[in-house]
C-alpha cells in the first residue's frame, strides 16, 4: 500500500484538502468555499461549524477525486487562517457565536480603551495593540455575547484560533492544542518566555483556563478518524498558521530568507533565526515555528487587502469578470497616468496601523479610465509588499537577496514584474500555489518519517528580475507614500 500525506489548508475564503505522495509531490487537491458573513457595520464573521463540516467533506472529495484508498492516508498536517477567533463550550463543543475573522475591526473601541497597555502588549507579544489580533476579539466576545464571561469563569469556555477548533473536533474533543506560530499571533503569548502571559491575559480579561496547550508545530496533536470516516485513526503531526506554513514550504529555513504570500490579504515574513529582533517601524515580531523543541523567530507585515482588491474589482465594481483579466488591462493602461489606489477598506494594517483610515483613489485625471483604475488596484498590492520588504531589511540590517512568493496573484506576470522592480530584487515563484498546505504537509511528513529534507527540492521556480531604473522606482514609491499619507488619520 502507498503512504500518502494529507494536508488541510483552512483559509479565509475556503477549505482545501491536499494529497502528497511519498516523495512530497502534490498529486491532488479539492476545496469548498464557506460563507463570508458581513453585516451592515462591516463586521466579518465565519460559521465555525460550517468550516468543520467542509473540512471533512473536502477530504472525502479528495480521496474520491484522486482514486486512492482512504486507508492509505498515513498522517495529517493542518495550516489555518490566522487570527480568526473562535470560542466554544467545552461541554457541548458548540461555538458561542460565529468566529470573528482576522479582517474584522469590531474590537477597535476596546483597543482604544487599552492604549495605556499598548507598550506592555508590544514588549511581551511582539505586536502592536490592534483589533485584528485574537486577544481583542475574544475580549469583545466577553463583553458582547451573553453568557460567555460566565462560562469562562466556570472553566467551561475554550477560546482558540481555527487550528485549535479543528484539532478539538477532529480528535473528538480529546485534544485542546495550538502551535507556537498561532499562539504567537494572539497577543496573549509571551514570545520571550514562550508561554501564555498572565499579565496579558489579565489586560484582556481572559482566564488561563480558556487557553489551549501550546505544542511544537511538528508535535503530537493526537489522532483522528475524521469524524468516523477512516477505518483506523491517523496522527495529526503538524499545525501551522498559513503564512508560517508557506515560509516552511518555501524552504525559508535560514536567517534572512523572506517570502510573501498573496492571498485575500498578504503576509510578508522573514526568518530571523533563534533570537527575536524588535522594530519601531510598524513591523511585528512573532514565532516562525517550533520544530523539535527549537524555535525560530520572524519579522512580519500583514496586509489586509491584496487578493481581496481583485475580488472587489470583480464583485463590487464589475470592472472584470475574472482575476485573469487584470494583467492585460494593467498592461494596456496609459503609462503616464499616476492614479494610486490605497485599499484601506477596513483600515490599514502593518506597517501603518491605522484602523480609521479609509480607502481612496487619488491622482486621477479626465483620461483615467477602466484600465488605469484596474492597474492602480493591482499596483497597490506590489506597493504594500515593497514597503514591508524594505522595512524588514532595515530592521535586520541585512541585504535581502531574493523574495520567494506564492498565492493565486503570482500568476499575474505584470504584478510579479512590478514587484521585482519596486523591491529591486529577484522574485522567485514556485510551480505550485499551495505553499501553506505544502508546508503543513512537509512538516507532518518529516515528523512521521515519510519525508526527508530532500523534499524541499521538489518545487521548481520561475524568476522575475528587476528591470526598472532607480529614478522611476523612487518616483513611483514617492507617489505611493503621498497617497497613503492622504488617507492616514494619525
Amino acid at each position: 500500500m502507498a503512504d500518502y500525506v494529507l494536508s488541510i489548508d483552512q483559509s479565509t475564503q475556503g477549505t482545501k484538502a491536499l494529497l502528497f505522495d511519498h516523495q512530497g509531490r502534490l498529486i491532488c487537491r479539492t476545496d469548498l468555499p464557506h460563507r463570508q458573513i458581513i453585516n451592515d457595520q462591516g463586521w466579518v464573521s465565519h460559521d465555525p461549524e460550517e468550516i468543520m463540516k467542509n473540512t471533512i467533506q473536502v477530504v472525502k472529495d479528495l480521496a474520491a477525486k484522486a482514486g486512492v484508498d482512504k486507508n492509505e492516508l498515513r498522517v495529517l498536517g493542518i495550516s489555518n487562517q490566522r487570527e480568526t477567533s473562535v470560542a466554544w463550550d467545552k461541554e457541548t463543543g458548540k461555538p458561542v457565536c460565529d468566529a470573528i475573522v482576522w479582517q474584522c475591526s469590531r474590537a477597535k473601541d476596546l483597543c482604544e480603551k487599552l492604549t495605556v497597555c499598548a507598550d506592555i502588549v508590544r514588549q511581551k507579544s511582539g505586536m502592536n495593540l490592534s483589533p485584528y489580533f485574537p486577544a481583542a476579539k475574544w475580549a469583545w466576545m466577553f463583553e458582547n455575547v451573553p453568557g460567555v464571561r460566565e462560562k469562562a469563569q466556570e472553566g467551561k469556555l475554550a477560546v482558540g484560533t481555527i487550528d485549535s477548533w479543528l484539532v478539538w473536533n477532529l480528535t473528538g474533543g480529546k485534544e485542546f492544542r495550538t502551535d507556537y506560530s498561532n499562539a504567537s499571533r494572539t497577543e496573549l503569548f509571551n514570545i520571550r518566555t514562550l508561554e501564555w502571559d498572565d499579565e496579558l491575559l489579565k489586560i484582556f480579561g481572559i482566564p488561563r483556563s480558556c487557553m489551549a496547550q501550546v505544542t511544537d508545530s511538528d508535535g503530537d496533536y493526537g489522532t483522528t478518524d475524521l469524524c468516523g470516516w477512516l477505518d483506523a485513526p491517523i496522527p495529526i503531526r503538524a499545525v501551522m498558521g498559513d503564512s508560517h506554513g508557506a515560509l516552511f514550504g518555501q524552504g525559508c529555513l535560514e536567517k534572512g530568507m523572506i517570502k510573501a504570500t498573496y492571498g485575500t490579504g498578504s503576509s510578508i515574513m522573514m526568518n530571523i533565526g533563534d533570537t527575536p529582533v524588535f522594530s519601531d517601524a510598524g513591523i511585528v515580531t512573532s514565532l516562525a515555528w517550533s520544530m523539535g523543541g527549537k524555535v525560530n523567530y520572524v519579522l512580519e507585515n500583514n496586509i489586509n487587502y491584496t487578493g481581496a482588491v481583485i475580488t472587489w474589482l470583480k464583485d463590487d465594481l464589475k470592472l472584470i469578470n475574472s482575476p485573469g483579466e487584470t494583467e492585460a488591462l494593467a498592461k494596456a493602461a496609459n503609462p503616464s497616468d499616476m492614479t494610486y489606489f490605497v485599499p484601506a477598506f477596513s483600515g490599514l494594517g502593518a506597517p501603518y496601523w491605522d484602523s480609521e483610515a479609509k480607502a481612496s483613489l487619488s491622482g486621477m485625471t479626465r483620461v483615467t479610465g477602466k484600465n488605469e483604475v484596474v492597474r492602480a488596484a493591482v499596483d497597490s498590492i506590489a506597493y504594500q509588499i515593497a514597503d514591508a520588504v524594505r522595512l524588514m531589511g532595515e530592521a535586520c540590517g541585512t541585504s535581502i537577496g531574493e523574495l520567494r512568493v506564492d498565492g493565486g496573484p503570482t500568476r499575474n506576470g505584470y504584478l510579479m514584474q512590478l514587484q521585482s522592480d519596486l523591491t529591486a530584487i529577484p522574485v522567485r515563484i514556485p510551480d505550485s500555489e499551495e505553499l501553506s498546505g505544502i508546508g503543513a504537509a512537509y512538516a507532518a511528513g518529516l515528523a512521521q518519517g515519510i519525508f526527508d529534507e530532500t523534499v524541499f527540492s521538489v518545487l521548481n521556480r520561475v524568476s522575475y528580475e528587476p528591470k526598472m531604473d532607480s529614478g522611476t522606482r523612487e518616483q513611483k514609491l514617492a507617489g505611493w507614500k503621498s497617497a497613503v499619507d492622504k488617507v492616514k488619520t494619525r
